[in-house]
C-alpha cells in the first residue's frame, strides 16, 4: 500500500508504553529513494527535541486511530543519541545511531535495505547491542562526509521538469508501507497544467540539482498529459500502478529482486 507522507506526518507515534509525538519530516536516501528515518517532534515530553526513529522500529500504520506503532520503550528513544535535525545527518552519525539500537548497516547490499527488502527484518536484540557490519558496507570514517539524507520538507516545493518544459513543483510524496521507499514524487502542475497533479517515479528522474531547488524526468510533457489521471482523493492501488508503468514503458518495481524497475525507453 502506498501512503501520502502528509497523512503520515499526522499521524501520533506510539512507543509500546506511551506516545512519543508525530512525525515532523521525513529523511530519505536520495540514491535508492527510500526513507530511512522519521523526524519525530517529541513536543512537551522531551521539551521540543526532535529525535529519529527507525522503518526498523516502525509497524503497518493503523489508518482507524491514526497511529504508527514503533516497537521501541520511551526510555530507549529518551536515551538514543542527540542528533541536530537543522543539520545534514552524516554517516558517522548514522553508524552512532544504528549502533545504539543494535540495527544493522543498511548501506552495501544489493537490497532496499542492505541484503532484503523490508527493513522489518533488520530489528535486532535490545538496544545498546552494537550493529554487525555487512561485508561490503562502506567504511564510517570514510563515508562520513558523503551525504545522501535528504529531507522531504525541503524537496517539497523544488521546481520539476520534463524533458521539453516545466511540469510545476513537488508536492508531496507517496510511500510504500511495506519497504518505505519512495514510490512517486506527487507533482503540482499549476503553473502549467491548471487544477491537476500527476505522479512521477523516481526511475524516471535522470538528475536533481539539490542546489538549484531542481527536479529534471526523462518524461515529455505529452506523455504526462496522457498518463492515467491521479486524484489525491483516492487510493493508489496495484492496477493503477500498473496503468502508469505500461503507459511510461517501464518495469514495475513490483517486478524486480531489488524493489527497483527500469525505464525501457528506445
Amino acid at each position: 500500500m502506498l501512503r501520502n507522507t502528509h497523512e503520515l506526518s499526522k499521524y501520533t507515534i506510539a512507543a509500546s508504553d506511551g506516545n512519543v509525538g508525530h512525525a515532523e519530516d521525513f529523511y530519505f536516501d536520495d540514491e535508492a529513494w527510500v526513507i530511512r528515518y522519521l523526524v519525530a517532534d517529541t513536543g512537551s515530553w522531551l521539551s521540543g527535541r526532535e529525535v529519529l526513529i527507525s522503518p526498523i522500529a516502525i509497524g503497518a500504520p493503523q489508518a482507524a486511530d491514526r497511529v504508527l506503532p514503533v516497537s521501541l520503550t520511551r526510555d530507549q528513544i529518551e536515551k538514543s543519541p542527540t542528533i541536530d535535525t537543522r543539520k545534514p545527518v552524516s554517516r558517522q552519525h548514522e553508524t552512532q545511531y544504528l549502533g545504539y539500537y543494535g540495527y544493522p548497516y543498511y548501506w552495501g547490499g544489493v537490497g532496499l535495505w542492505g541484503g532484503g527488502l523490508y527493513p522489518g527484518l533488520l530489528m535486532p536484540g535490545p538496544a545498546g547491542v552494537v550493529a554487525t557490519r555487512h561485508p561490503d558496507a562502506l567504511d564510517a570514517d570514510k563515508a562520513g562526509q558523503d551525504v545522501h539524507l535528504r529531507s522531504c520538507k525541503e524537496v517539497e516545493g523544488y521546481h520539476i521538469h520534463a524533458a521539453d518544459g516545466d511540469l510545476g513543483h513537488v508536492q508531496g510524496f507517496l510511500v510504500e508501507q511495506e519497504t518505505w521507499a519512495i514510490r512517486f514524487l506527487i507533482v503540482n502542475t499549476s503553473n502549467w497544467w491548471l487544477g491537476h497533479e500527476v505522479l512521477i517515479s523516481p526511475q524516471w528522474i535522470h538528475e536533481v540539482s539539490w542546489e538549484e531547488r531542481s527536479v529534471y524526468a526523462t518524461l515529455t510533457r505529452a506523455e504526462i498529459q496522457a498518463a492515467p489521471a491521479y486524484d489525491p482523493a483516492t487510493t493508489i492501488d496495484r492496477e493503477h500502478e500498473i496503468g502508469i508503468y505500461d503507459h511510461y514503458r517501464s518495469a514495475g518495481y513490483w517486478t524486480s529482486t531489488n524493489g527497483r524497475g527500469a525505464r525501457e525507453r528506445g
